[in-house]
C-alpha cells in the first residue's frame, strides 16, 4: 500500500516509518519541516499529490505541561491540523489513522480504561487530542483512532532516557508513585499500527503496552534492566507541582472483540534497551 506518514521525524513517527518500509509499502515520510499539517492548503496538496491508501498521522503537540500555556498551538496541531489530514486523505478516497493519548481520561476509574468509557481529560492536552480524535472521524468515515500511554522509543526524548541519565549523574531520583499508566515502547506500536492500516476495523482502538505501573514502578524496572544502582525516591504527583493536572490512573485495555495486543511494557522495555544498546555499539563504530 503507498502510505503518507505525518509527524515522521517524531519517536513514533520514525518507528512507523521503518516497520511500514520493512514490510514492503510504499511510504512518504513527512517530518515537521517537509509538512505543516496546520496549513490546510499545504496538506491537501502533499495528498493529493502523493494519492496514497492511507494517511497515518503521528503529528502531535506532546508538550503536556506547555500545552497549558500554550493552547492555541496545541489546538491547531492536535485538533485542527488533524482534521485536515483526515479530510485531505478522504478526499482521495484515503484511509487516516490518528494517534490520541490516555490523557482523555480523567484517571477516576479502577479498573483500565476500555474503548467505550466516557472520556473527561483534566488538562488542555488532553482537550485537544480529543478534540482531534472527533475532527478525524468527523472528516473520514474510514478512520483509526488509536489511543496510546507513556511512548518510549529511540527516536527522540523518553522517560527512559531521562531516567537513565538521572540515574548515571549519581543523585537521588524522584519519581511519583501515584500516577498508573501502561508504558509502551514504539517499536511494538509502530507495528501494531501498520499491521492495522491494512484492515477495516475502523473507530476507536485502546494499544498500549500489556499491563500497568505506575512511574516510579517503571523507573525501579528501568534500572533493574540496566544494571544501574540508582537511589529512586518516591513522591506524590502534588509534591511535583506541575502546570498540568495528570490522571491518577490511565491505563488502558481493548473491549474489541479481536484487539490487536501488544507484548508487555516490561517486554517493551526489554525490546528498547537492547536496541538502545546495539546503536550505541554501531555509533562507537
Amino acid at each position: 500500500m503507498k502510505l503518507i506518514v505525518t509527524g515522521a521525524g517524531g519517536m513514533l513517527g520514525q518507528d512507523v516509518v521503518t516497520v511500514a518500509t520493512s514490510v514492503g509499502h510504499e511510504v512518504t515520510a513527512l517530518s515537521h519541516d517537509d509538512l505543516d499539517v496546520t496549513d490546510p492548503a499545504a496538506v491537501e496538496r502533499a495528498v493529493t499529490r502523493q494519492r496514497p491508501g492511507a494517511v497515518i498521522n503521528c503529528a502531535a503537540y506532546t508538550d503536556v505541561d506547555g500545552a497549558e500555556a500554550n493552547e492555541s498551538t496545541a489546538s491547531q496541531v492536535n485538533a485542527e491540523g488533524a482534521g485536515f489530514v483526515a479530510d485531505a486523505a478522504h478526499q482521495v478516497d484515503a484511509k487516516v489513522v490518528y494517534v490520541s493519548t490516555d490523557y482523555v481520561f480523567d484517571g477516576s476509574k479502577r479498573e483500565p480504561y476500555l474503548e467505550t468509557d466516557e472520556t473527561e481529560p483534566l488538562q488542555v492536552y488532553g482537550r485537544t487530542k480529543l478534540a482531534g480524535e472527533r475532527a478525524t472521524s468527523l472528516a473520514n468515515g474510514r478512520s483509526f483512532i488509536i489511543r496510546s500511554s507513556w511512548l518510549f522509543g529511540p527516536g527522540g526524548g523518553n522517560f527512559v532516557e531521562t531516567m537513565l541519565r538521572l540515574g548515571g549523574e549519581g543523585k537521588p531520583v524522584m519519581v511519583v508513585h501515584d500516577q498508573v499508566g501502561c508504558p509502551t515502547y514504539t517499536g511494538h506500536l509502530g507495528a501494531a499500527l501498520v499491521r492495522l492500516v491494512d484492515s477495516a476495523a475502523y473507530g476507536i482502538h485502546h494499544m498500549a503496552g500489556s499491563g500497568s505501573c505506575s512511574w516510579y514502578e517503571f523507573a525501579l524496572e528501568i534500572f533493574r534492566r540496566s544494571e544501574l544502582d540508582a537511589n529512586v525516591l518516591s513522591s506524590t504527583t502534588e509534591m511535583l507541582g506541575r502546570p498540568a493536572e495528570r490522571p491518577a490512573n490511565s491505563a488502558l485495555v481493548s473491549g474489541r472483540e479481536i484487539p490487536i495486543k501488544l507484548p508487555g511494557w516490561e517486554r517493551g522495555l526489554s525490546d528498547y534497551l537492547e536496541r538502545r544498546a546495539l546503536l550505541q555499539k554501531t555509533e562507537a563504530g
